[in-house]
């Protein structure tokens, strides 16, 4: 029978785990194990980054929005529901660059998101909201 021979194999993908781990610190871009154990903790540090990246961007948008709606003498979530009431589908990302870059549009789009909340007390303790004809 013929023997199989794998070192070929074994240099290669020794190889490509080192090429990987190019630019890390220390003895992790040069030894195998160090580097093989650097980047599983990489690469999960990565997925998991990627979630985060999402929230983090969301947080920073609604900041900026609520910066902008400070100005104007609105809250952040009084804006937002009176966007909703007013069926305006603008997202956090565009609104937020609106508030930084051009105000006097952003400032329309709160003066609609404010004509459309109009509460009504009623007897119990939930407000309703009346849609402005």
């Amino acid at each position: 029978m013929v023997r199989v021979k794998r070192g070929l194999s074994a240099h290669k993908r020794r190889k490509n785990v080192l090429e990987d781990a190019k630019g890390f610190r220390w003895g992790r871009k040069s030894k195998y194990k160090a580097a093989k154990e650097a980047l599983t903790h990489a690469r999960v540090y990565a997925y998991r980054d990627r979630k985060v990246k999402k929230r983090d961007f969301r947080k920073l948008w609604q900041t900026q929005i609520n910066a902008g709606c400070r100005i104007l003498k609105i809250s952040y979530s009084k804006f937002i529901a009176g966007l909703k009431g007013s069926n305006i589908e603008l997202d956090r990302k565009i609104l937020s660059e609106l508030a930084k870059t051009q105000p006097e549009i952003f400032e329309k789009i709160v003066e609609k998101a404010k004509e459309m909340k109009k509460p009504i007390k009623t007897s119990g303790s939930k407000e309703k909201t009346t849609i402005k004809k």
